[in-house]
């Protein structure tokens, strides 16, 4: 008997049909539970075997049934195998689920234990699902705004109680008024599906605030979206009606599972061996992600699992896109990283995914993990450094040559292989790490709150405090402060590339010097827009929308300082303070002072000229503008240094920084 087309639990005429893939189990059951998910009712073996497909037609059950499965097997975990039928376990496949994950010490207990677990971890709902949508047809982004869902809205006092830190709170009129002013194009969130707390967190009184410890990769974590995948499709939909794109940060590098002191909740239950990479001793799981495991993403069956979990996302909730953390994870082969590694073979071949928006993170922690730049053409990826030389320039440090590259579209990064400046994802802040304001408040990580005497979370923050650790009543502190952030949020907005902002960053959010607040589900992370600085947020999106108004700012192409048409002006003038162009002594060091006058033809071919001059140094300086063109004149647009200014001529050509 042939196996089924579809994976987990399908709905069909008088019953569902269920597949579930492991090559080692012996025997797989599935097990029905009553309505409300406490009693199983009946346990029924998937008898059918094609492969490593082990599938079964089970009549009388229908939509809203609550189910999950059993696996058994040899169970010796020094060899990687872990089959225990007393551990419950939830269909890789599932869709929603009737409550969340909590983790508890019996979830990773021995099968000679003989700890049922079905009273500890959530059921798997079956569901019809709507019809699939036609998703793929939006543009792709021209700015993110990157949004943990609950911390979102947690705080937002014109979002209804019951909406808030929910996918619905974030559809809410009140949020999408925010990101139409702000004037963003695209919104990523943080991870939305099913996740586990990390076992040491429950002891501290901590939880995660993130997401990034999935179990069921397909449903919506029930915290985030009660409503299900209905709820995160109407928040699509909402979004798209004002013109906002929505990428799903996705995390298909590990699990929950953890390492072998981790539960067995899912896929370590079903196959260990095949799910999950190992060293050449079977039982050592191989930690290229930091997390615990590694998904073998390099296998057929989990480049399915990952490639339909994309899939229905898009199909079932209209997604734009994906970010895949730790992208570098998943081009692993044995030999190494590899752009040609069959998940990303896969989506390029996918008449879905193919069109879709991907983004990596393209690094993790294993051997030769740093592969920015690596990925295959049409990918983006975030680029850190951009992040790292822009922090350098303006604590003080950096370089104009370093700054010059990256404002230039990062060409020494990603001008190969058909590759664009809007591969590079431009970012100064992100969940992971400093928050903007951070970044200009504090030199040292303070993460004690995390429990870990401070020492997680990295060191590198390339940070400076203005002289004061931390908050400040000193107005000239203050003022340093806002005017860093002006110009930091400037810098972001005049670079070519894909830029990125980190919500709440617009309005001075701070985690008190927090930069790994991942277990903060709390005030550190939740957004306070009480206390929000309104005048920030309108700089901000002064900036953006002054990229959008000049093609100069926002070309997707490299810059080069070669003519642009029959003008024989340049696409980008690099300018010393005095007005001409830099030559090559003037690259040297630390500069402080950097000019650039970019010009650009619009589609109707008017020509556009933009000139952005960045100054670093802890004293102002007086720089010449580029000569105008005739019967023209330079128009100030924005000024960082004193926040935003109505726009007028620069007196006699100068501008003083």
């Amino acid at each position: 008997m042939a196996a089924p087309e579809g994976l987990g639990a399908v709905l069909g005429e008088g019953g569902i049909t269920v597949a579930v893939v492991s090559k080692t189990a012996e025997r797989i059951f599935f097990c029905a539970f009553d309505e409300n998910g406490e009693r199983e009712v009946s346990r029924v073996p998937l008898s059918g075997r094609d492969g490593n497909i082990h599938f079964a037609f089970i009549p009388g059950i229908g939509a809203g049934a609550r189910y999950g499965l059993r696996a058994d097997g040899p169970y010796d975990p020094k060899k990687g195998l872990w089959f225990d039928p007393a551990k419950l376990l939830v269909d890789p496949y599932a869709t929603r689920l009737d409550r969340p994950f909590a983790y508890r010490p019996e979830l990773a207990a021995a099968r000679h234990a003989a700890i049922d677990t079905a009273p500890m971890v959530p059921k798997a709902i079956v569901s019809a699902g709507p019809p699939a949508l036609a998703a793929g047809g939006r543009p792709p982004p021209r700015s993110i705004y990157e949004i943990a869902v609950k911390a979102f809205t947690k705080l937002h006092p014109a979002v209804p109680e019951p909406l808030r830190g929910t996918v619905a709170g974030l559809a809410h009129p009140a949020a999408i008024e925010h990101l139409v002013k702000l004037g963003v194009d695209t919104v990523e969130l943080l991870p939305i599906a099913a996740w586990i707390d990390e076992r040491h967190l429950p002891p501290l009184g901590l939880s995660n605030a993130w997401g990034y410890n999935p179990v069921a990769l397909l449903a919506p974590d029930p915290r985030l979206a009660p409503g299900g995948l209905a709820e995160v499709r109407a928040a699509v939909a909402a979004l798209h009606a004002a013109g906002i794109g929505v990428v799903l940060d996705v995390v298909f590098n590990h699990t929950g599972e953890s390492d072998v002191l981790g539960p067995t909740l899912s896929l370590r239950g079903l196959d260990n061996l095949l799910y999950y990479r190992h060293a050449g001793d079977a039982a050592q799981l191989i930690n290229d992600t930091g997390c615990g495991n590694t998904l073998a993403a390099e296998r057929p069956e989990v480049v399915r699992l990952i490639a339909d979990a994309m899939r229905h996302w898009a199909e079932q909730t209209g997604v734009d896109g994906f970010r895949l953390d730790l992208g570098a994870t998943l081009g692993r082969m044995p030999s190494g990283f590899t752009r040609d590694a069959p998940l990303f073979a896969a989506v390029a071949a996918d008449p879905l995914l193919s069109r879709l928006t991907m983004i990596a993170e393209p690094w993790d922690v294993g051997p030769n993990g740093y592969q920015l730049g690596n990925f295959p053409a049409g990918w983006r990826e975030w680029n850190d450094r951009f992040r790292d030389d822009v922090r350098r320039f303006w604590r003080g440090d950096g370089s104009v040559a370093a700054l010059a590259t990256r404002l230039a579209g990062s060409s020494d990064v990603f001008e190969h292989r058909d590759r664009r400046p809007s591969a590079s994802v431009n970012f100064l802040a992100a969940h992971d790490g400093f928050t903007l304001n951070d970044l200009v408040s504090y030199s040292g990580k303070h993460n004690e709150r995390n429990g870990e005497q401070n020492r997680d979370g990295t060191a590198d923050n390339f940070s400076w405090n203005h002289g004061v650790e931390g908050a400040s009543r000193e107005p000239h502190v203050e003022e340093a402060r806002r005017a860093d952030l002006r110009a930091l949020l400037a810098t972001l907005f005049v670079a070519r590339g894909t830029p990125m902002l980190t919500a709440g960053d617009e309005f001075r959010r701070t985690q008190g010097g927090n930069n790994n607040a991942y277990a903060q589900d709390n005030e550190t992370t939740w957004l306070d827009w009480a206390k929000a600085d309104t005048a920030l947020t309108d700089f901000a999106a002064r900036a953006i929308a002054l990229r959008k108004s000049h093609p100069a700012l926002s070309a997707d192409a490299f810059l080069t300082g070669g003519p642009v048409d029959a003008a024989v002006i340049p696409d980008v003038a690099w300018l010393h303070p005095g007005g001409r162009q830099m030559v090559v002594a003037d690259w040297q060091g630390e500069g402080r002072v950097l000019g650039m006058a970019l010009y650009r033809r619009a589609e109707d071919g008017e020509p556009d000229r933009v000139a952005i001059w960045f100054n670093s140094a802890v004293h102002p300086v007086e720089a010449w503008l580029p000569e105008a063109r005739a019967g023209r004149r330079w128009q100030a647009r924005l000024n960082s240094s004193a926040g935003a200014v109505d726009p007028g001529p620069a007196p006699e050509g100068r501008v003083l920084l």
